[in-house]
């Protein structure tokens, strides 16, 4: 089960994120783009997820994720339940967020680093 403090930690260790308190929500950027958003009462988090995608994620797995708040549905954004995941799902989530909005030369070493993660746990 992941935590608001695993978010912090995984966000935290991730190339040029700063952290910011936002109308009384924590919220991870890199510059003034957003990629994390946690909830006040830190159950769930939102996080940057290409708009295209979202629909399927939705589906495939509505009791862990859910849709952003509608006037949000127009961002690249899907919501999870933290409960519902685990420290290798919140991580490979959180990196992907981050790289959605990070310079691509720094994500990519990030990206590759999860890529050959997965192929080690199969």
């Amino acid at each position: 089960m992941a935590t608001a403090e695993d978010v912090r930690r995984v966000a935290i260790g991730l190339p040029r994120t700063e952290e910011a308190l936002v109308r009384d929500q924590v919220k991870f950027r890199v510059g003034r783009l957003v990629y994390i958003a946690l909830s006040r009462d830190e159950r769930s988090m939102g996080f940057a997820f290409p708009r295209e995608e979202r629909a399927a994620l939705l589906a495939a797995d509505p009791d862990r994720f859910f849709g952003p708040v509608p006037s949000d549905e127009r961002f690249n954004w899907v919501r999870v339940r933290l409960d519902r995941l685990d420290e290798a799902e919140l991580t490979e989530l959180v990196v992907d967020a981050w790289s959605m909005v990070a310079p691509k030369r720094l994500a990519a070493p990030y990206q590759e680093r999860l890529r050959q993660r997965g192929a080690h746990d199969e």
